[in-house]
């Protein structure tokens, strides 16, 4: 392809917002961990899947089929979660796991990798710096 001989405006979009297609007959709520299924689908996170982001919205797809409805996710950014055995120790950026769309913990056996601990907030609690590319590509590395 040549070079640009005229400015060629192009069509962005929003860097940290995606719409993903659903799989048929589930519910992903607002706030839940957004999950890629084997058939390329979102659903409610479930240990293992490749991380996407976190539903902006709730998208209802209990009565469809796999790809009438599309979730609305943030796949990068900061967000204050529970995470079970997080300590004072967990601000050496400690890398946070997935077990499910609601569940997250230190552990990494099985489970999804959604980022990294950005601060400690207090017993149970940290700010947790998501990229669902990079978690990706650490899935592949």
């Amino acid at each position: 392809m040549p070079t640009l001989a005229v400015a060629t405006p192009r069509v962005f979009q929003l860097g940290d917002l995606e719409d993903y297609p659903v799989i048929a007959g589930d519910i992903i709520y607002q706030g839940a961990a957004v999950g890629e299924n084997g058939a390329g689908y979102s659903r409610p996170l479930v240990a293992g899947d490749v991380f996407q982001g976190f539903a902006l919205d709730t998208c209802d797809n209990a009565n469809g089929s796999a790809g009438d409805l599309r979730v609305h996710v943030r796949k990068k950014g900061n967000v204050v979660l529970p995470i079970t055995g997080i300590a004072l120790t967990a601000n050496d950026r400690a890398p946070v796991y997935a077990s499910d769309d609601n569940t997250f913990t230190l552990t990494a056996t099985g489970n999804s990798l959604i980022g990294y601990v950005s601060r400690w907030n207090g017993t149970g609690s940290a700010v947790v710096e998501f990229d669902a590319a990079l978690a990706r590509a650490a899935l592949q590395a």
